[in-house]
């Protein structure tokens, strides 16, 4: 067993509350419960001695693996080969019926041997509250109950069990299975105190394997794209899915935390938490493929936000908060987490709750106000918060801020928050239009028009020839390219076209995009990343609109033979081609079906050649 695999090396399953990670060879080395924010139970990843795994997988040296989904699912599929014998396990939580929160989560692992004979070994070592809970076993010959303070775990399975580790709180197993014959392991996590499941019988976890099977090939059914990327459109879709917490609504921006964006370096950061940003553009690009209720379930969470008001100092929201909608998640090393393959320091919480940025208040009502769902569904009352709001930004965005990379060199007047800024205005005086709502419109056109003149003046660059990141320098930055996307410039003006062709000669590399380069920009921390992945995906987008069509193609193309082998993207690709940062990230999955998107669009609208007779 590789102590820390390849991050890319793992498929995701999740309930709609919490996901699990699941290795290649066949190891469950993070899950967090009850919610993706809640502490880990397993998080080899993040130290394999103090974080714990779940291993259930055939102990052959030799013989090769394969890991699928299988079609339209988030049911993992890891098949192994072997001179022996062909074995299998399948990976799903079942999702929970309806949206309200639980204590109790379950992990199911179902083994068969497929071909021949095939030994399967099991190891289950959990490691509560990120590993610094101990706790005590109960063992009868097939269940194992782990309680810790906090927390209670039952793991059933027909494969005999005895203790293991150095305490004797771990268990360990074996069975040896014949061609056609199957086992199953059912790890539930609930209160303390809580009673198990009831025995799994193999005729019942086959029934809830095929329900878990007909929901997500269901949902994926309402999708609207029929385009060229189908298959991996719809499996980003369904990652924003499981990456959204069903109580609230709420979107996260990644499954995990702690994991690099540098091998060694010091970002490392914890992504389980709702950016109002990213929570926006997943629901967004939902939305983009006909999947309403999540925009309407993510319009009443940033409602409660707006109703509150409970951002640091006078703003109305705060950037990012937990998935119900607490804004309070302060940062904290764990000291005796070794990292990710040596990447120290392991953070919980993010100290990025008390930043300024104003951009955010762009993607909020770019994502809502072109579904129309804040005039459909907030009402009068919402709108009057939305109107509040729009008012306050009237009077604060002229204000240096830390941006959307979350800087921690200072504040700064980035040229994107004011295109975003300039966003919120133009969506917001739309919607006032489109629904007779009551607005200032006079001081909204006001301002949005300020902006705009402001930017065109101070945040173009002559020596660059091109838009740049902020208005002191000539420094590039990747995340303009969604300028116009939201309208804020015209896709094909010759003021974006030359800041393209600088980003082309700056910060694209084979392809693949950097945010900015950090030693023309320092921003704070010490080591380099990555390109990032999110902005490759914006670069084709852009590409796309700008009628460089075979460039947006090829780019595309080239983007996609990055995903793993099941079709998922971390946040950055490194210097090898290895995906790097937390993972799967929300940002990469919505970018590309973005990206997927306007590329079809283009490419269906364009004349087609005709052959010279």
């Amino acid at each position: 067993m590789d102590r820390y695999p390849p991050i890319a090396e793992h498929g995701l399953v999740g309930d709609l509350q919490t996901t699990a990670l699941v290795s290649s060879q066949g190891v469950i080395d993070w899950f967090a419960a009850p919610r993706f924010d809640s502490p880990s139970v397993f998080a080899a990843l993040l130290d394999h001695e103090r974080g714990g795994h779940f291993r259930l997988a055939p102990d052959h040296p030799e013989g090769s693996w394969k890991q699928l989904y299988y079609p339209d699912t988030a049911v993992v599929v890891t098949r192994f080969m072997s001179p022996d014998g062909v074995g299998e396990t399948i990976d799903y939580m079942p999702v929970l019926p309806g949206p309200t929160a639980t204590d109790r989560h379950t992990l199911v692992r179902v083994v068969r041997a497929v071909r021949g004979t095939v030994h399967f070994g099991l190891e289950c070592r959990p490691r509560f509250d990120y590993g610094r809970a101990a706790h005590e076993l109960e063992l009868t010959p097939h269940t194992a109950t782990f309680r810790a303070p906090g927390s209670t775990a039952h793991l059933q399975t027909g494969i005999p069990l005895e203790r293991d580790g150095r305490d004797g709180q771990d268990v360990r197993g074996g069975i040896t299975l014949h061609a056609g014959k199957t086992a199953v392991a059912v790890f539930t996590v609930c209160a303390p105190g809580g009673r198990p499941p009831p025995p799994p019988s193999t005729e019942r976890i086959t029934a809830e394997l095929w329900d878990n099977v007909d929901y997500w090939q269901q949902w994926v059914r309402t999708s609207r794209y029929r385009g060229r990327w189908t298959d991996m459109v719809h499996r980003s879709a369904i990652t924003l899915k499981l990456l959204t917490y069903a109580p609230t609504g709420a979107p996260v921006a990644a499954a995990t935390m702690g994991l690099p964006e540098q091998i060694g370096g010091e970002r490392n950061w914890d992504y389980r938490y709702t950016w109002v940003r990213d929570g926006s553009l997943s629901v967004r690009a939902l939305l983009d493929l006909g999947f309403i209720d999540e925009a309407a379930r993510f319009t009443h969470w940033l409602g409660e936000r707006l109703e509150r008001g409970d951002g640091p100092g006078d703003e109305p929201l705060q950037i990012v908060y937990r998935v119900d909608g607490n804004p309070h998640l302060p940062e904290e090393t764990l000291e005796h987490f070794k990292g990710y393959r040596g990447s120290y320091p392991v953070r919980i919480g993010n100290a990025a709750t008390e930043q300024l940025q104003l951009d955010i208040y762009g993607e909020a009502l770019y994502a809502l106000a072109e579904g129309r769902a804040v005039g459909e569904q907030a009402g009068y009352h919402g709108w009057k918060n939305l109107a509040r709001t729009l008012d306050w930004l009237a009077d604060s965005w002229d204000r240096p801020d830390e941006g959307i990379w979350e800087t921690r060199g200072g504040r700064k007047d980035f040229t994107y928050s004011r295109v975003m800024c300039w966003a919120a205005f133009d969506r917001g005086l739309k919607l006032a239009a489109e629904f007779s709502r009551p607005a200032d419109l006079a001081r909204w056109t006001r301002t949005r028009d300020e902006i705009l003149e402001q930017v065109m003046e101070r945040g173009w660059s002559e020596r660059q020839r091109a838009f740049v990141q902020h208005y002191d320098g000539d420094v590039l930055d990747a995340s303009l390219l969604l300028a116009p996307r939201v309208g804020f410039l015209a896709p094909r003006s010759p003021g974006w076209l030359s800041t393209l062709d600088a980003m082309d000669r700056v910060l694209v590399s084979d392809s693949l995009v950097y945010r900015y380069d950090p030693a023309a920009s320092p921003d704070g921390l010490r080591g380099s990343e990555g390109t990032f992945s999110l902005c490759t995906f914006l670069y084709v987008d852009a590409l796309a609109r700008a009628g460089r069509l075979p460039q947006a193609r090829y780019t595309f193309e080239k983007m996609l033979t990055y995903a793993n082998h099941v079709g998922l993207f971390a946040e950055e690709i490194g210097p090898s081609g290895e995906q790097l940062g937390n993972f799967p990230q929300a940002f990469t999955h919505l970018s590309l079906i973005m990206a997927a998107k306007t590329l079809d669009e283009a490419l269906d609208e364009r004349p087609e050649r005709r052959s010279t007779p």
